[in-house]
């Protein structure tokens, strides 16, 4: 059966389930000679719910674990003398070449074991196939049969789903956290091998970044150098520049929308200005290549001044306009949350237009603003190909925008590219730059999270 089917089935068989317990259930409240407990529509959201998120659990559940399943298929129809006693990786290889067997992707002529294990694993893999619908199947006749023979009046409908949402709702909050969990500790044991191998002095206040280890123990500069302050102050450098564009920018056009703005001008600018975030990361990265870089060069030859190639200010100037609906939009709402009272009463006491949004406004929206920029902030940060495509790979310790630096995401995709191994300092830096990017963002979600209690208490 084709995936797509299968992924929409169980929403089918919801939908069929919910319209005849709808209907099960308004023919009851309509003979019904008591007071009936929960509307119709309960009933039907009860029958969805049941059937929809076993439903989806199942499948998610057996496509993890189907790969795994058919890779044994395969291993038991190899014989003995192909399987036993052999390495991990040359296993895997033998199961690989079975799979583009089965597909008829060969180089070559496979061996007939090769074949006998591609039939094999061919019949597994549509059995599969078909097991998995049924199972689904299965399960939604069992709830739709579970949910009609408990259509009553005296049946509690509205609060069985109202329970089957709040534990939903519960498993999704604690996947959430148990997903950045996993996140944290996966970067802090890479982390902690790579400071088992690398002090954590040098990492954090060398000067000299060069990750390079050789492939034989005899070739010059085997050890490599970890120093990541170059790194660090190439990040801070075209994140600040950004901000230095993309804060003032759209701080005053929220304030100029929000409160000056006509309506029909508002109801125009402002959905052109969130078009900005709409638009791909990699689209930025070509224009910065294309038009911004060659254009600040031009200027910078016009009056005698050397610009970088992959000079800081490119990548923060577009950088800085990819940020500016962030900062605008998050601004503009906070700054129409501030109770209209505030407004009336400043206006009341004398003060102009400018003068309540200076004094009045703005303090009073100072923590939603704060939330802007720090969420922009931390895309600054973190932003990869826009830096990627223009900054450079060239760690120079400097804070001249008009030089060539490097960022700490530019430094983990190129650790990364290639096939790599994670038993070298090399491939582990990426962990420890990652680590120190993790930190580095929660230390400031910190700051942000002091400044909008500061500012929240002294406004509410």
């Amino acid at each position: 059966m084709p995936i797509q089917i299968i992924l929409l089935l169980p929403v089918l068989i919801a939908t069929v389930g919910a319209v005849l317990l709808y209907r099960r259930a308004a023919a009851m409240r309509a003979s019904s000679t008591e007071k009936v407990h929960s509307l119709p529509q309960f009933y039907a959201y009860l029958c969805a719910l049941l059937v929809v998120v076993p439903g989806y659990i199942v499948m998610v559940a057996w496509l993890l674990l189907e790969p795994a399943a058919l890779n044994a298929v395969i291993v038991s129809a190899l014989p003995d003398s192909m399987t036993s006693g052999v390495e991990t990786a040359r296993l895997s290889l033998i199961i690989s070449e079975v799979r583009q067997a089965a597909i008829g992707v060969t180089f070559g002529e496979p061996s007939p074991e090769v074949v006998a294990a591609a039939q094999e694993f061919t019949a597994a893999s549509e059995m599969s196939r078909w097991l998995l619908p049924a199972l689904i199947l299965l399960l939604g006749l069992a709830a739709i049969y579970y949910v009609y023979g408990r259509v009553s009046a005296r049946f509690r409908a509205r609060n069985t789903a109202e329970t089957v949402t709040r534990w939903l709702m519960i498993a999704c909050a604690a996947l959430a956290i148990a997903v950045t969990l996993g996140i944290l500790l996966s970067l802090l044991f890479e982390g902690l091998r790579f400071f088992a191998v690398v002090p954590i002095t040098e990492f954090l206040f060398g000067t000299n970044w060069d990750p390079q280890i050789a492939i034989r123990p005899d070739q010059v500069a085997s050890s490599g150098a970890f120093g990541a302050v170059p790194i660090f102050v190439g990040t801070i450098v075209i994140a600040f520049t950004a901000m230095a564009v993309a804060f003032p920018v759209g701080l005053f056009a929220a304030i100029y929308m929000s409160e000056f703005a006509p309506r029909s001008v508002r109801s125009v600018a402002k959905p052109l200005i969130e078009i900005l975030a709409g638009i791909p990361t990699i689209v930025y990265g070509f224009f910065a290549v294309l038009v911004v870089s060659p254009a600040i060069r031009g200027a910078g030859d016009a009056i005698g001044v050397t610009v970088s190639p992959t000079a800081a200010i490119v990548p923060g100037l577009v950088m800085g306009v990819m940020l500016i609906p962030f900062i605008s939009s998050l601004s503009d709402d906070a700054l129409r949350a501030v109770p209209r009272a505030l407004r009336d009463g400043s206006l009341g006491l004398g003060a102009n237009n400018a003068e309540t949004v200076m004094k009045v406004i703005l303090p009073a929206a100072i923590p939603g603003i704060v939330g802007g920029v720090l969420l922009a902030t931390s895309r600054a940060i973190g932003e990869t190909m826009i830096v990627v495509m223009a900054a450079g790979l060239t760690a120079n310790l400097t804070a001249n925008p008009l030089d060539g630096v490097t960022t700490v995401t530019v430094q983990i995709v190129s650790l990364l590219i290639g096939d790599t191994s994670f038993d070298n300092p090399k491939t582990l830096a990426a962990f420890g730059l990652g680590l120190s990017l993790f930190l580095g963002t929660l230390l400031l979600n910190l700051v942000a999270l002091q400044i909008v209690k500061h500012y929240r208490e002294q406004y509410d």
